[in-house]
């Protein structure tokens, strides 16, 4: 008796049989799409994070001067969710532009928006010159600031998973926020480099220079995008659509389950702002360990996710995203507990290797996947407001994290616990929304894509 022939594995990645020609090929702009998207964004959060490291180290002295310290630091964390609060209503405004006029064109809107004004910031006089008038013009571009990165990253994914091949949208659409990690580490290098002047010349002009240089973000991010075409997948979703109605009014009507998904499947996104925000203003304030050391944690650990993210993106295409996704949320909730304890110990070195658990392993796995899984869950004709909106009041926690810790952080050695339990139960949250509600679709066509196709994964 001899064997029958053996059938070949079942792909890992669809093949070119399983989907369209067009949708398993991508278009020719695949590759500039990505490049475009992991530049852009690296400029435009490298504008958004400055901020952060302002908010740890000078704002409380400069805005928010003569008041107790711990006070201080709370009302400089809160002015970080600040940008985060207008986030979700600009994301409506943005997305639906983005869906009826074109993705590229918002692309540079946002751009430009947000280096003008992170440059503004560095021109603003402190609370000593002008009054409480400081404080309430740093608020009102800190809400610039972020009506820009709410369309900034879900229209950049957007983009390009419309323009890449079916089976690599996650590693495509990973170089997105690996830029944003590459954005975070030029903004730690920039402060690093001015936390070194002496201590008068750091809070009277040095705190300026990483926001002053800001303005060449617009010349390069503009010179990048407008050489981008709009994708095929978009051109014909447009040139398809016989509705005449508002995108946000679709997504609130047909898509409003998806929203509350996304809300809670977001809240893996505190990691980043209670590490790179509130970390080092605890470490430095209540420890003393320098800012220099902390700054180095988070650029070692962002230098790092650079090569990381991208084989994360290379694996959820293989495997699939939930794995991949759930896995990191679940090294981030039990690194929270390490990284705090070792800031507690004062040890750099320690401080050093729980970060890269928590940062690039952890938060290396979540981060490039988060965005493009959002965005698959929307059609194309709705995609970026749906997107958009949803991510964005998701993201309101994430922007008042480092308040939240800074309220909840205890006296004592050990008073970082209720810091890292709130971390560790929003990246729970967000592995366990993800296991029971988010279907998987690295096995479905670009085009298929939030229709029952996906659904039915």
């Amino acid at each position: 008796m001899t064997a029958g022939p053996i059938d070949p594995p079942t792909p890992l990645t669809p093949s070119a049989e399983q989907v369209t020609p067009a949708s398993h090929q991508g278009t020719k702009h695949a590759r500039r799409a990505a490049v475009a998207s992991f530049i852009g964004s690296t400029l435009e959060y490298y504008d958004f994070f400055i901020y952060g490291s302002a908010s740890a180290l000078i704002f409380n002295k400069i805005f928010f001067p003569g008041i107790d310290p711990a006070l201080g630091t709370i009302l400089s964390m809160a002015t970080i969710g600040i940008g985060y609060v207008v986030r979700p209503l600009a994301a409506s405004v943005i997305g639906h532009y983005g869906d009826r006029i074109g993705r590229r064109q918002m692309l540079v809107l946002t751009l430009v928006v947000m280096g003008v004004a992170t440059f503004l910031i560095g021109c603003l006089p402190p609370t000593a010159a002008i009054g409480a008038a400081a404080p309430i013009l740093l608020v009102v571009l800190r809400a610039l600031q972020g009506a820009s990165a709410a369309g900034e990253s879900v229209g950049a994914v957007t983009m390009t998973i419309e323009h890449a091949p079916s089976n690599k949208r996650a590693f495509y659409s990973s170089w997105v926020n690996t830029g944003a990690a590459a954005g975070i580490m030029l903004a730690s290098l920039a402060f690093l480099a001015v936390s070194m002047l002496p201590q008068e010349d750091l809070l009277s002009w040095g705190w300026r220079l990483p926001f002053l240089a800001s303005i060449l973000v617009v010349g390069v991010g503009l010179y990048i995008r407008m050489r981008l075409p709009e994708s095929e997948v978009f051109e014909a979703a447009k040139e398809a659509e016989t509705e005449t109605e508002l995108p946000i009014k679709v997504v609130l009507r047909d898509h409003w389950t998806t929203i509350i998904k996304v809300i809670f499947f977001g809240l893996w996104s505190v990691v980043s702002s209670v590490f790179a925000a509130f970390g080092l203003a605890y470490a430095t304030s209540k420890f003393g360990i320098p800012a220099p050391a902390m700054l180095g944690v988070t650029i070692l650990t962002a230098g790092l996710a650079v090569i990381a993210q991208p084989a994360a993106g290379i694996l959820a295409d293989r495997i699939g995203r939930k794995p991949v996704f759930i896995t990191g949320n679940l090294i981030c909730a039990a690194a929270a507990f390490a990284f705090f304890w070792s800031i507690s110990t004062t040890s750099v070195p320690l401080i050093f290797a729980t970060g890269i658990l928590f940062m690039t392993v952890g938060y290396g796995m979540v981060n490039p996947l988060g965005p493009a899984m959002t965005a698959e869950m929307f059609p194309t004709k709705v995609r970026y407001s749906g997107a958009a909106t949803a991510s964005q009041l998701g993201l309101v926690v994430t922007g008042f994290a480092p308040a939240i810790a800074a309220a909840v952080v205890q006296p004592g050695p050990i008073g970082w616990i209720p810091v890292a339990a709130f971390t560790a139960a929003c990246c729970l949250a967000s592995a366990a929304v993800t296991a029971i509600w988010v279907k998987e679709t690295y096995n479905v066509a670009t085009e298929d894509l939030g229709t029952k196709a996906t659904a039915n994964t």
